[in-house]
């Protein structure tokens, strides 16, 4: 295989170590005018959350209390350049900072509430949605759905970055996101229209679990971070992702729990409906078969995603399952991805995330990821053996 028309960071050396890939300084000017172009005249804010928001937002008092590196990352990064130089450049107006209640659950819909720095209690549907053209939500939890389901209704458009860290702002938004776009374009129309995808996952003790999906042959799509035009649009950041809305899912694939236990998920019928244990704490698995019964619907599979980009392992899955070489799953809400998985369709508002359960050496390393494989038009192609992407999307990058 000629690699002669890939760039440096798909070297097989920066594949192998993307560690030592080098990445410009941050820039706050570089990103919004790249993902967010045409930014002449459009006004823009920050949004961030708290668990008593009232308190904190109001003359910035989180930036005096221990924590809170995620709204102190978005303030010293974002708010900050904004008011002294950034908005001034890129031709925009506003700047402000509203603080809401955090959701305490990925995707889930936010409360009306929110606050100015000033402690003014406003409403985010009268106040902010309809008077902001680009809306920056830096937050605890992820917002993607729910913002992505207001930015149509009202359009605005704007990004979300959820646990933002140091890493994440020195590799994942210090691209060049019209490369990004580029790589993940050259990856989508390499994956589109699949017939299905199937995973196998070799546990420790040698057993492999296969998961099937059915994609019934629809167009992928693609997380790419340029929200251009006026469009209403919502970018997740850092972005570099080809994904499908699965049809159908059956068979088996591991799950490692927050608390490190490990479990074997069975799934039929696009749906997780019992969890086995491997090792760890029975309780956990109890725990999440009794969710399972109360509200059959999370278990419901409607996310299946790969990584495009070369980037440093963040300890954060919103980078960390955008790199090249990962995939993962998805269960509850997918309607942010045209998918039919609505947040009534839950028994309790509650159970109305979409949480993704990411593969990676770093995330999971009691299993591999030994082989994706694509079946479509009556062929078979493999993408991933062993975190590392194939000779198949590795000449799709280079074409």
């Amino acid at each position: 295989m000629s690699t002669t028309a890939l760039p440096d960071y798909l070297s097989p050396e920066i594949l192998l170590n993307p560690e030592n890939r080098e990445f410009p300084e941050f820039d706050i000017v570089r990103l919004l005018h790249t993902v967010f172009e045409p930014t002449q005249g459009c006004r823009v804010c920050v949004l961030i959350d708290f668990d008593e928001p009232q308190d904190l937002i109001k003359d910035f008092t989180f930036n005096g209390k221990e924590g809170f590196q995620v709204q102190k990352n978005a303030h010293k990064h974002f708010y900050e350049p904004l008011q002294e130089y950034a908005m001034e450049k890129l031709g925009m107006n506003g700047g402000e900072m509203f603080a809401y209640r955090c959701t305490n659950g990925s995707n889930l819909d936010l409360d009306d509430e929110v606050w100015d720095t000033a402690g003014n209690l406003l409403s985010l549907d009268e106040d902010i949605y309809p008077k902001y053209d680009l809306i920056l939500c830096i937050s605890t939890w992820s917002a993607t759905a729910p913002l992505t389901a207001k930015a149509k209704e009202f359009g605005f458009r704007g990004a979300t970055l959820h646990g933002l860290n140091d890493v994440i702002l020195n590799s994942g938004l210090s691209v060049d996101y019209n490369e990004v776009s580029r790589d993940a374009e050259k990856l989508r129309l390499a994956l589109t229209n699949a017939d299905s995808m199937e995973i196998d996952f070799t546990l420790e003790d040698g057993r492999v679990l296969t998961a099937t999906l059915g994609l019934n042959k629809q167009d992928a799509q693609k997380s790419h971070g340029l929200c251009h035009g006026t469009k209403p649009d919502i970018a997740n950041l850092p972005a570099g992702e080809v994904y499908f809305v699965p049809a159908d899912a059956n068979g088996q694939f591991p799950m490692k729990y927050e608390d490190g236990t490990l479990g074997v998920l069975d799934v039929k019928d696009r749906s997780i409906y019992r969890s086995t244990l491997i090792e760890g704490n029975q309780q956990t698995i109890d725990d999440h078969n009794a969710r399972l019964a109360d509200d059959p619907m999370t278990g419901t599979l409607g996310e299946l995603g790969f990584g495009t980009q070369v980037l440093p392992v963040s300890y954060a899955d919103i980078q960390d399952e955008k790199v090249l070489g990962t995939c993962h799953l998805a269960t509850g809400r997918d309607d942010h991805l045209g998918g039919d998985i609505l947040p009534d369709m839950f028994k309790r508002h509650e159970n109305a995330t979409h949480d993704d359960i990411l593969f990676a050496p770093h995330k999971t390393p009691n299993f591999n990821v030994s082989q994706v494989r694509m079946n479509r038009g009556g062929e078979q192609e493999i993408l991933i053996e062993n975190f590392r992407p194939s000779k198949y999307l590795m000449d799709a990058l280079a074409g």
